[in-house]
């Protein structure tokens, strides 16, 4: 565990959690190790996605083709001993083909007919929706219910999916032509957008010298479905100072427009801001990234480590923003620069910095 000491009035580890902390550190560092035999470099999305699968989120990874997305996803689920789908996302792929469909099927002893349920790919621990935003809105919405429920309703009948059960879906940012761009409710319902950017020079020069030999990768099994389960159980229960809520609290609400007190350059750039749920993956995220870091408490920092991946799928730029060049990152970082820690310095004397102005003034 770290040395660093929990906010007061936390409620102390008991000596099983402090061994599935350790346990749960010790066991991404060797993730990490195993996933580095096949990927280089991308420690930053390698952490992202672990911390959603341990909060019991979903990820949507950003980037170009050919930086590794789909092998990073199935390289992880084999180092995790999951089950692992891929769904290959097409414009004429339907809601069925991802879910399952009822078929009739012959009795040969009784001769009778009767429905029975085929199981879909969506049946596994680990999915992979590749290029999500290619397929139609009506069968992007085929996952919602999975995704949220962690169950498929077929032929009025509820099928529950094997736990543990995550999504990681994978857009092109570039090609749009053709494409589907995601509901806003289904954008909502990924924990984390994960940007994957190219590799260094170095690591490009090493991926060369990996792809074009006769390389021989064998991945060791470092966690099974059980014991991650336990461990996202071990996550939920991480206590979290009042001060740390409420810092990630304003910082979801700072991205409001039209609610409470928000920077002049949010009502400048941003159309719609993050709704509760951001608050909640905030929460999640820097829990599980705490654990991860062998503390059993969660510190502002965390919020702040967590905020991008959390929070720039959840912002809407207006036309000033795109004009200007102005991303949703960039708004999430000067709000994390701009935003004070505690609230107490939030309104000095009764007066607000002067970067924040009450809404609509």
């Amino acid at each position: 565990m770290s040395n660093e000491q929990a906010p007061a009035g936390s409620p102390p580890p008991s000596p099983g959690d402090i061994e599935a902390v350790e346990k749960l550190k010790t066991a991404f560092e060797k993730v990490q190790g195993e996933i580095h035999k096949v990927i280089v470099g991308q420690d930053r999305v390698v952490e992202e996605m672990l911390i959603a699968i341990f909060a019991k989120g979903h990820a949507l990874l950003i980037g170009v083709p050919g930086l590794g997305k789909t092998l990073l996803v199935r390289t992880l689920a084999q180092t995790l001993s999951l089950a692992f789908n891929r769904i290959q996302f097409t414009p004429d792929l339907m809601p069925s083909d991802i879910t399952g469909t009822e078929v009739i099927q012959d009795d040969r002893a009784t001769g009778q007919r009767s429905f029975k349920f085929l199981r879909g790919p969506i049946f596994s621990n680990v999915i992979l929706a590749d290029e999500i935003n290619r397929t139609p809105p009506k069968t992007q919405a085929a996952l919602l219910e999975a995704m949220q429920e962690h169950q498929v309703t077929a032929g009025g009948k509820k099928h529950q999916l094997e736990e543990p059960f995550f999504v990681l879906a994978t857009q092109n940012p570039i090609e749009q032509e053709g494409t589907y761009p995601l509901p806003e409710a289904q954008l909502d319902r990924f924990m984390f957008n994960v940007m994957v950017d190219y590799p260094t020079e170095d690591e490009e020069l090493k991926i060369m010298q990996m792809t074009t030999s006769p390389y021989d990768v064998r991945l060791n099994q470092v966690l099974a479905a059980e014991e991650i389960l336990k461990l996202q159980e071990i996550v939920r229960r991480v206590p979290v100072a009042d001060s740390v809520l409420q810092y990630a609290m304003r910082l979801a609400r700072a991205t409001r427009v039209h609610t409470g007190r928000v920077p002049e350059f949010v009502k400048q750039w941003v159309s719609w801001g993050a709704g509760p749920r951001a608050s909640q993956y905030l929460i999640l995220g820097a829990k599980a990234r705490a654990i991860l870091r062998g503390r059993y408490y969660v510190s502002t920092e965390d919020i702040k480590a967590v905020a991008h991946p959390v929070l720039r799928h959840r912002i809407i730029t207006n036309f000033s923003a795109e004009a200007e060049g102005v991303t949703s990152d960039k708004i999430v970082t000067k709000l994390i620069e701009t935003l004070p820690v505690h609230e107490s310095e939030t309104a000095k004397d009764g007066k607000l910095p002067k970067v924040l102005g009450p809404a609509g003034s």
